[in-house]
């Protein structure tokens, strides 16, 4: 029922009491200070739940292709858990099945290696698709098929008196097709309006694939589609012939709203449990029409699809059970029996509740984010998706995608707001979440502007989070039914106190903002006669630990031997402690009279030397680090094995000799080289020397204490928690942004900051 919070005036719509009662059976073991506010994927599995399928557990189960009782009774179980999943898409058994998969990817893998594919064949997608769907097109592709892309826009018609119906217009991108240059007619006037009209004769079959709900912008495409599509009323009378088949990914809308298939009847349906449940993980379900199933042509076959096949010639016959043809091998039934615990859940909290308090959440938290304003009135996020149609009614998930900008209108990173974050105790989503149309739709990147990005050392899951001063990703948050009001509020907390800029105070009364400070230029305005150098940080191999020194030489590269030797996994990939913790607990120490770089590990007992002279006989090889060319020197057996024990993964020490000098980008520009062109280029990200100062330490520090609440123990954060080169004292916090130049003793430095 619709209560109103003591301190707001929002009105929410709450679960029933049972989620209050299951949120106090969350494992123990969980740190409960986190905050998940992640995905919806991160649904925490209660204690009742993993209870229940451990006693199961402790019952005897059996190998399913067999006769015995136990066989039998585990049989039974799968069947009911396919029903029960039949039932949540509210799909009759006589009409569709039920096909257990490894997750959703593999049920649109499936779909896509068995869907009868022609020369005369379309497979056409929505832009906003994960790349799962994406793949199909390989599939299509290969066998000579048409490919194309869309954007479906849905408004509402003027023309109608009662003004709530509604017509798609379909935009569409160039055709994909390999082989030849045999194209499909453009649609008239680059659209297609919904029209009524009969369905072309033809034999050939195709596929329109869409999501229930966007997983980047949480936009809901309207189920309509399905019967407009499969009854060719986007099929003009000089376009693709043959039927129309649907494939609706339900990964992310089956959460809170999954699509009823007595009403929309789609032919095939995707779903990931682990994203309804959280539990089990490696679990999903293709959910496909019988009429559609008996079109499928399925090439291998396994133990438990056939029911005869000889040896030595050409003969096998395939079951008749569609299930029994499309599982290959023995299917994860341990798995599948934990279904009927999270359908009991599920069950007791009733779906439209769940989508009701989801949906409170998200729009309350989508509110207040839109009216967070720095000092200067000017937006602090910019939400994707929910202005992005014409649609007044448009329906959203329980998903906001978004950025965050600073005072000047330039970007936060999302990786920094992701580590800022993590210090927070907050889990986030980054990146363009496997949705490249959605990323490039809501983001503006063009083609070109996406491949210069991967030309500039960009790819999935990096740091490269700016580029020409344009974000390539986003920042995502989720809620679930186990998300609750304060875990809101806490992100809201942590979005105010990281992010929003304050006026700033001086001492003659007057309020400047922050970009009265960004006037200061030259070194000698600032007043420097307290500002203290603190320490000096020397970190030889990337991601490894540093060691303090009183003085150190400079070159034009900057600190002598800083970060110029990483390590490289088996796959080429640059290891790293996001990828690789236990980079962490590697101890580094030069002695720059012995020439000796000495390397610690817990996992070794013996101590490594090596030597920091250059050895030309090494082998010499070239490697790619963040879209920067580098000539490496690389190291025998002896040494790549010291650190794979180290690390507990096979792994290749390399350091840098030389590298080909890139133009960076500062404040959007590429007009200038990041360094001097005459220094050797360390593995450093960006800048030579990374300065942080104390006072903006303690500040970040009062900030998280702040928002601690009910007694959680208080987070603080160590300077060299940010890997450090130099930490200096003496100045007011965040004075450090604005500084020009620094100089100590007889060296001078130039600021370069990434926007």
């Amino acid at each position: 029922m619709p209560v109103q919070h003591s301190t707001q005036r929002h009105r929410w719509r709450m679960l029933p009491k049972t989620l209050c009662r299951m949120s106090t059976e969350i494992p123990v073991s969980l740190n409960l200070e986190f905050v998940f506010a992640r995905d919806i994927a991160v649904f925490l599995f209660v204690d009742s739940h993993l209870l229940r399928k451990l006693l199961w557990l402790c019952s005897l189960t059996c190998f399913l292709d067999s006769q015995s009782d136990s066989s039998m009774a585990t049989s039974d179980l799968v069947t009911s858990m396919r029903h029960l999943v039949l039932k949540y898409f509210n799909a009759s058994p006589r009409d569709y099945k039920c096909i257990f998969t490894s997750g959703a990817t593999a049920a649109l893998k499936l779909v896509g290696e068995c869907f009868p594919w022609s020369g005369d064949s379309c497979y056409m997608y929505t832009m906003e698709n994960h790349n799962s769907v994406l793949g199909i097109r390989e599939y299509a592709l290969s066998k000579g098929a048409t490919v194309s892309a869309v954007d479906i826009e849905e408004v509402v018609d003027p023309s109608k008196n009662q003004g709530c119906d509604s017509l798609f217009k379909i935009s569409k991108r160039s055709n994909q097709r390999r082989g030849d240059d045999v194209l499909l007619h453009n649609y008239q006037n680059g659209s297609l309006t919904a029209i009524s009209g009969k369905h072309l004769k033809g034999n050939n079959l195709n596929l329109f694939a869409f999501p229930s709900e966007c997983n980047f912008s949480g936009h809901k495409f309207n189920l309509s589609l399905v019967k407009l599509i499969k009854e060719g009323k986007f099929i003009g009378t000089s376009q693709q012939q043959g039927r129309w088949m649907v494939l609706i990914d339900a990964a992310k809308g089956c959460t809170t709203e999954p699509p009823n298939l007595t009403v929309y009847p789609a032919d095939f349906v995707v779903c990931s449990f682990y994203k309804i449940f959280g539990y089990p993980t490696g679990l999903g379900a293709l959910i496909v029409k019988n009429e559609a199933a008996g079109l499928l042509n399925k090439t291998y076959f396994s133990g438990g699809t056939v029911a005869a096949s000889i040896a030595d010639i050409d003969y096998v016959q395939k079951r008749k059970s569609i299930e029994n043809v499309l599982e290959d091998g023995t299917i994860s039934f341990l798995s599948i029996s934990s279904l009927r615990y999270g359908f009991k859940i599920i069950d007791m909290l009733t779906i439209s509740a769940i989508a009701r308090h989801t949906a409170s959440l998200a729009t309350y938290v989508r509110r207040k984010m839109m009216d967070l304003k720095h000092s200067n009135e000017k937006n602090v996020c910019i939400i994707y998706g929910q202005q992005a149609s014409k649609v007044k009614d448009l329906k959203m998930g329980p998903t906001i995608t978004f950025n965050l900008k600073r005072e000047d209108c330039t970007w936060f990173g999302y990786r920094e707001v992701e580590k800022l974050a993590c210090l927070s105790g907050i889990h986030l989503r980054t990146g363009c979440f496997c949705n490249p149309g959605a990323c490039a739709k809501y983001l503006g990147l063009s083609h070109s502007d996406l491949v210069s990005n991967f030309e500039a050392g960009h790819v999935c899951w990096d740091d490269n989070d700016i580029i020409n001063g344009r974000p390539t990703g986003a920042v995502r948050i989720s809620f679930g039914y186990m998300s609750t009001y304060e875990d809101a509020e806490e992100f809201l907390k942590f979005l105010q106190s990281s992010f929003v800029s304050k006026a700033v105070g001086l001492n003659n009364g007057y309020m400047v903002n922050m970009d009265t400070l960004h006037l200061v230029d030259d070194w000698s305005q600032q007043a420097t006669s307290d500002i203290r150098l603190k320490s000096i940080t020397i970190y030889p191999v990337k991601s490894c630990q540093g060691f303090s020194v009183q003085g150190w030489p400079l070159t034009t590269g900057g600190l002598k031997y800083d970060r110029e030797w990483l390590l490289q996994g088996s796959g080429g990939e640059i290891l790293t402690q996001k990828k690789v913790p236990e980079l962490s607990s590697i101890r580094t120490l030069i002695d720059l009279e012995l020439g000796k770089l000495f390397l610690e590990s817990p996992k070794r007992k013996d101590k490594l030397q090596i030597s920091v002279l250059e050895n030309l006989t090494h082998i010499s090889a070239e490697v790619d680090v963040y879209g920067q060319r580098y000539e490496v020197q690389t190291y025998g057996d002896k040494v790549n094995s010291w650190f794979s024990d180290a690390i507990g993964r096979p792994c290749t020490f390399m350091r840098c000799t030389s590298s080909k000098h890139r133009s960076c980008t500062i404040n959007g520009r590429r007009d200038r080289l990041c360094r001097d062109t005459r220094s050797k280029l360390s593995f450093v990200n960006e800048g030579q020397l990374l300065l942080v100062s104390e006072e903006s330490i303690s500040d970040l520090n009062s900030r998280l204490s702040s928002g601690n609440v009910n007694g959680k123990q208080q987070m603080f954060v160590d300077a060299m928690r940010f890997r450090p080169n130099i930490v200096v004292s003496g100045s007011a916090s965040y004075d450090e942004d604005n500084w020009k130049r620094l100089n100590i003793g007889k060296a001078y430095f130039t600021r370069h900051t990434r926007h």
